[in-house]
């Protein structure tokens, strides 16, 4: 599948292709599937599960965040039902999710048990800090809802004096689960 379109930026910048990849395996999205993602941003976690799920609904708290989704999708070829909602989350999430992802830390907790009390049976949360990866992963085990924790780190190549050096990114903290884990995780 093609990366998706991002013409219009938003200051937190899209979650990277790489995890996008590794994010979309974890949720492995069907098209009778409904998926809500917290903190849409750039649209780029949205627009990706749009070409799997069959339905779609996006939460953004900051009008200028969402109206960069909103555009971006646009900009994309995706047949799913989205719902785009400005709204803070958890007070804004469907009781009806399979899927959730959450693409930053704000009101984790309780988006948690929001996804605890319907039922949602996968849940992946990406975290940047370490500190908040640890309050994060014992959450989900409070919870009774992680399978695995990924870390994992992408660096991208580029030429210097003729040869080939890495620009690092920020490792990624990726916590997998939700209310039909196997607490075995994957292997």
């Amino acid at each position: 599948m093609a990366q998706p379109l991002l013409p219009h930026d938003a200051k937190a910048g899209p979650t990277k292709a790489e995890v996008r990849a590794v994010l979309l395996r974890k949720l492995d999205l069907g098209p009778t599937d409904h998926f809500v993602e917290v903190g849409s941003c750039t649209g780029a976690v949205t627009i990706e599960a749009a070409r799997r799920a069959g339905r779609v609904t996006a939460l953004e708290r900051k009008p200028e965040r969402l109206e960069t989704t909103r555009k971006n999708l646009a900009a994309n070829d995706v047949e799913a039902e989205i719902e785009l909602r400005r709204a803070e989350a958890p007070e804004g999430l469907p009781d009806d999710a399979d899927a959730l992802f959450l693409g930053g830390s704000r009101n984790y907790p309780e988006i948690l048990d929001h996804a605890v009390e319907t039922g949602v049976s996968r849940v992946v949360m990406n975290v940047s800090r370490l500190e908040v990866a640890g309050e994060a992963t014992a959450a989900f085990r409070d919870r009774d809802l992680l399978d695995e924790v990924v870390q994992f780190q992408v660096s991208h190549g580029y030429e210097l004096a003729g040869a080939t050096s890495f620009n690092s990114d920020n490792p990624v903290y990726m916590l997998v689960g939700g209310t039909g884990s196997d607490s075995e995780g994957e292997q």
